[in-house]
């Protein structure tokens, strides 16, 4: 059954999944009131290919086993220079950091809010628990 929940807590849950799996330099853009592409932009980077590749697969898991969401549309490099995951009211965006300082999405989007960190941490507080929800969900999934 899919859970409700509202794009700004929805993009602090995923950037709270990125933290957790140590994305850098965390970025949620809200992008509402400027575009009709999303609600928000959620923006990390990282220092290899291997963990841009790593951190789209794990946040795409999370969220499926927590929300029961998949991506609507998703885009990965053969290289993993730049991944993105959508969700329609939320894009996420995972860059190799030479290709986020290349592109410089937030200079572009530079009108958009930029969502503080405490404020993103505090409205996924609640959903802090997600790993042990989700396991818990496999878990009583394979014993049936």
């Amino acid at each position: 059954m899919k859970k409700e929940i509202s794009s700004d807590v929805f993009a602090s849950v995923i950037a709270r999944i990125l933290d957790d799996k140590q994305a850098k330099d965390i970025k949620i853009l809200n992008i509402s009131n400027i575009s009709v592409l999303a609600d928000y932009f959620v923006i990390c980077s990282s220092d290899t290919g291997t963990h841009v590749k790593s951190l789209t697969g794990y946040v795409r898991e999370k969220i499926k086993d927590f929300f029961d969401r998949i991506p609507i549309g998703e885009e990965t490099d053969a290289k993993n220079r730049w991944n993105l995951l959508d969700y329609g009211d939320v894009i996420v965006h995972i860059l190799h950091k030479e290709e986020r300082e290349t592109y410089a999405i937030e200079r572009f989007w530079n009108h958009a809010l930029c969502v503080d960190e405490n404020e993103w941490m505090k409205k996924s507080q609640d959903y802090s628990d997600y790993k042990s929800v989700s396991e818990d969900f496999h878990s009583n999934r394979n014993s049936e």
